[in-house]
């Protein structure tokens, strides 16, 4: 809002577009709009908001707030529903499941896949490392099919040699991990020569680069009978010199069938060769996951401990869009009302206050909008509301009595400290964790209630017979 003005580039553009007969003084005006008559209170970033629910307040004169209309709906629209699917992906997974994003490839233009909505709605880490530059955003990545293609045998790796953790004399990995492969392939029942020397190159030069983070992208070739005992075979050979291998990942076929295969195998290396971490490398997926997969994973029990999710993220498929909306609910001092043949449309007129109350077990229970200048309400008071969507006053007595908005923004300066974006992830996840569980869950939720105060309600009823 800082930066809300127009330059005498942007006039001279109105003016070629604009009728001839639009009055000198409108330009004038433009001229000297000025932002600091502005003030906005909105929710907390990260909270959650229920249909109906104003998230934005905006006060201002007429002309400046308008202007600011599709400039704020472009702002928020996209960022709530993208934190809104990286919850739900959230929520599915669990607490413990580690998940990536990695959708910049599929995303609507790069500012959409810069992932700050994504880690803000639960996610973990990001692939693109600008989001890690910009933003702090934890970044990680894993092998890619091309490097492991681009590699036809061992003779490629350069260079050869790994200096032990512990320090002493180079080896040279190459030698040590083929010695380690009959051993492997004897243990999973395999010929040693359906294994791909290309990969296993592939995978030990990436060891010798990167030795305390070694991974591998499994089903280049075949997983069973190429990734898998190429894998253990450099991990293993790794483990005599002293590092840990850090995981692996899969990108096609059945996830939930191969991460138990692997699993198996790993705790079968960990027995027969006497390495207990073997049995506790990380599994991580790719490949078009959405929230079906998600629920199939853990319907089937899978062994999978990290989930890279790109499409159907940041595409945001389930819902493409969500229908923020800007409307005029008080103007020159007077309440207003936009009447519609869609009594969901209509809006709730008045400059209004929006409560959250809690029930006694600290579960958020229902969202009342009172009108500006009513009194709070306080914790243990019995008030009469009107439910949206019902006729009927109704009495409810809540345990505890939040404000939901603060003022962020007035007098041309933000007044409130803004939270940093763990602050705004911790604070989603908490907001998520108070929902009680039938409104918390994906399928079929229990409606989450609104309601208005009974003189809001009156208002309501006035302002539609003055229309009629």
């Amino acid at each position: 809002l800082n930066g809300c003005s127009l330059s005498p580039a942007d006039i001279a553009y109105l003016r070629s577009v604009l009728p001839s007969t639009t009055e000198e003084a409108f330009f004038e005006y433009l001229c000297t709009v000025d932002a600091s008559e502005v003030t906005v209170s909105s929710v907390p970033e990260g909270s959650v908001v229920f249909s109906r629910v104003p998230l934005l307040q905006v006060k201002g004169p007429l002309l400046v707030v308008q202007l600011l209309e599709t400039t704020l709906l472009c702002l928020v629209s996209y960022a709530s529903l993208l934190a809104t699917n990286a919850a739900r992906f959230r929520l599915l997974a669990g607490p413990t499941t580690q998940l990536m994003e990695m959708g910049l490839r599929r995303a609507q233009g790069p500012d959409r896949g810069l992932s700050k909505y994504s880690y803000s709605g639960g996610f973990d880490c990001t692939s693109n490392v600008l989001a890690g530059k910009l933003y702090g955003i934890p970044v990680q990545g894993t092998v890619a099919h091309s490097f492991i293609m681009s590699f036809t045998s061992l003779a490629e790796v350069q260079p050869r040699v790994l200096t032990p953790l512990a320090g002493g004399e180079p080896v040279d990995l190459p030698s040590l991990a083929e010695s380690w492969l009959p051993q492997v392939c004897e243990l999973l029942q395999v010929s040693p020569d359906k294994a791909n020397r290309g990969e296993l190159a592939a995978f030990v030069s990436y060891a010798i680069s990167f030795p305390r983070n070694f991974q591998g992208l499994l089903d280049t070739y075949c997983v069973m009978r190429s990734g898998l005992p190429n894998f253990c075979a450099v991990a293993l050979a790794l483990n005599q010199l002293g590092y840990r291998a850090i995981g692996v990942r899969l990108d096609s076929g059945d996830l939930t069938k191969q991460s138990k295969e692997i699993r198996r195998v790993f705790r079968a290396c960990s027995a027969r060769f006497q390495v207990p971490w073997f049995e506790t490398i990380s599994i991580a997926v790719s490949n078009d996951i959405s929230e079906r997969t998600l629920e199939e994973f853990i319907r089937e029990g899978s062994e999978i401990n990290m989930i890279g999710i790109g499409t159907n993220l940041v595409t945001c498929p389930l819902q493409p869009s969500l229908g923020c909306v800007y409307k005029l609910v008080k103007v020159n001092g007077s309440p207003c009302l936009k009447l519609t043949e869609d009594r969901e449309k209509m809006t709730i007129p008045g400059t209004k206050t929006v409560y959250r109350l809690y029930d006694a077990a600290g579960h958020p229970f229902m969202d009342l909008m009172a009108l500006e200048e009513e009194p709070s309400p306080s914790a243990g008071q019995e008030l009469t509301v009107r439910i949206l969507g019902s006729e009927k006053a109704s009495k409810v007595r809540p345990a505890t009595v939040e404000n939901l908005h603060r003022t962020y923004f007035q007098d041309g300066q933000v007044c409130e400290a803004l939270p940093s974006l763990p602050e705004v992830k911790s604070h989603a996840q908490v907001s998520l964790s108070q929902l009680s569980p039938a409104h918390r869950r994906l399928h079929e939720p229990e409606p989450y209630p609104v309601a208005i105060t009974e003189k809001l309600h009156l208002l309501f009823e006035e302002l539609q017979q003055a229309s009629r």
